[in-house]
C-alpha cells in the first residue's frame, strides 16, 4: 500500500453544514454509535435550545478535525475518518418545549407487530445521536465528549454499537452485507431524484421542517445457530436473492429488477411469494412504500444463561419522509409472512425527527440543529 493510500482515510473529511444533515445519504462508514439519551428533569425549551447549540459547535469542530472548546485532547481529533454526527428529536421533547402542535402525526411509536418482543431498554428516547467513523478512536472520542458536554441536560439511556466492513476493505458503491452473508440496502435511493422522492421533507412543510427527514430504529436479533443449519439454496430461497451477488433468484446482477412471474420447470413461482424480497417491496400502486435503509451489524457477548453460541444481529436504521405511510406498510407485510422470521426477531423500536441541516453563521438556514423550532 501506498503512502498516499495510507493518508486518505486519515484526512478524510465530510462537510458538516449543509441543507441536509451529513450522516443519512453518506456513505455508511465502517463504524457506528447510536446514542439514546433522555432529557433530565428541569429541562425546558431554552436548555434544549443551548444543548443542541453546544452540540452542533461541537459536532462541526469534530467532524473537521479541530478541537472543540474546552478539551483537553487535540491529540485525538486529527483523524477525523469521514466522521459524521447525526442528532434526532424523540416525540416527547415536543412537549418539554412546549411545541405539541408542531409535532409531526408521525413522530409517535409505531404500530403493534405480532412478532415484535420489544424489550424496554431498547425503546424510545427523548434524543437520538448517531455518530458514525472509519476510526474507532474518532469515534469513541466524539462519543465520549458529546455525552460530557450534555450531561447537565440529557443522559444516555442506551448506546447501540455496529460495524460494516473496514474502509477500504469493499469496493467503492458496494452494498454492504448483515452476518447471514446476505446484502443488505440493494434497493435503497441513490440518485438527488430519489432522495427527494423517498427521504427529505420539503414541499408543503413548515420553513423549519424542509430538508429534514424521519429516523425509524428497530434492533433485530439474528439467530445465527439456526439459521447456519442451512444449506444455501435455502438461504437465498428464503431471501429470494443469490447471496454470493446479491442478484435476484430471477436475474445475474444485484440490481436486476425481480422478475415475481417467473416460474420454474413445475410451475412454481422461482421467487417465492413469503421470501424477503417479495414481502418487502412496494405494494401494488403504492410507488411511495420505499425507504433509505442505513443498518449495521451487532455481535455482542451472549446474554447469561442463554443457550445461543452468539448474541448477533443489526441495528436497522432506516430514514424517510413519512414512517406511516413508508416503514410502517413494509413491516406489516414481513411481519405478516416473511419466511426470515424464522431467524430474526424485533426486540427495540424508537422514531425520531431529524432536523435539517445547518450553516455555522445561520444565513442559509439554522446555525444549529432545530434552530427555527426552538427560536420561533
Amino acid at each position: 500500500m501506498t503512502a498516499a493510500a495510507d493518508t486518505r482515510l486519515y484526512d478524510a473529511i465530510v462537510p458538516f453544514d449543509g441543507e441536509r444533515q451529513a450522516g443519512i445519504s453518506t456513505p455508511a462508514q465502517a463504524n457506528l454509535n447510536l446514542v439514546g439519551f433522555n432529557l433530565v428533569d428541569g429541562v425546558d425549551r431554552g436548555a434544549v435550545a443551548r444543548l443542541m447549540r453546544s452540540w452542533s459547535e461541537d459536532s462541526r469542530r469534530l467532524c473537521t478535525g479541530e478541537t472543540p472548546l474546552g478539551s483537553l485532547e487535540p491529540e485525538l481529533v486529527v483523524a477525523p475518518s469521514n466522521l459524521t454526527i447525526t442528532c434526532g428529536f424523540g416525540p416527547r421533547v415536543f412537549e418539554v418545549i412546549d411545541a405539541v402542535d408542531k409535532r409531526p402525526e408521525w413522530l409517535q411509536p409505531l404500530p403493534e407487530y405480532k412478532l415484535d418482543q420489544l424489550e424496554d431498554r431498547w425503546g424510545q428516547t427523548d434524543l437520538v445521536v448517531q455518530i458514525c467513523s472509519d476510526d474507532p478512536i474518532m469515534l469513541a472520542h466524539a462519543t465520549r465528549h458529546l455525552v460530557r458536554s450534555g450531561m447537565d441536560y440529557a443522559r444516555v439511556f442506551w448506546m447501540q454499537q455496529g460495524f460494516l466492513r473496514a474502509y477500504g476493505a469493499h469496493k467503492p458503491g458496494e452494498t454492504p452485507r448483515n452476518l447471514f452473508g446476505q446484502v443488505d440496502g440493494t434497493v435503497n435511493p441513490r440518485s438527488e431524484e430519489e432522495f427527494n422522492e423517498q427521504v427529505w421533507i420539503a414541499d408543503g412543510a413548515p420553513e423549519w421542517m424542509q430538508g429534514s427527514t424521519s429516523m425509524v430504529v428497530r434492533r433485530i436479533n439474528m439467530n445465527m445457530d439456526t439459521w447456519e443449519m442451512l444449506d444455501r439454496p435455502s438461504r437465498e430461497e428464503a431471501m429470494g436473492r443469490k447471496l454470493d451477488t446479491g442478484a435476484p433468484l430471477t436475474g445475474e446482477d444485484e440490481f436486476d429488477e425481480p422478475d415475481f412471474t417467473a416460474t420454474d420447470k413445475f410451475g412454481l413461482p422461482v421467487i417465492d411469494q413469503q421470501s424477503h424480497v417479495f414481502r418487502a417491496k412496494p405494494a401494488e400502486g403504492h410507488p411511495e412504500q420505499r425507504i433509505k435503509r442505513r443498518a449495521y451489524n451487532y455481535d455482542i457477548a451472549p446474554e447469561p444463561g442463554s443457550e445461543q453460541l452468539s448474541n448477533s444481529g443489526l441495528v436497522f436504521l432506516c430514514f424517510q419522509k413519512d414512517p406511516l405511510l413508508q416503514y410502517d406498510p413494509i413491516q406489516k407485510r414481513l411481519d405478516e409472512a416473511d419466511r426470515l422470521n424464522e431467524w430474526i426477531t424485533h426486540i427495540g423500536s424508537a422514531v425520531y425527527w431529524i432536523p435539517p441541516g445547518t450553516s455555522e453563521d445561520g444565513s442559509t438556514g439554522d446555525a444549529y440543529w432545530a434552530q427555527r423550532l426552538l427560536e420561533a
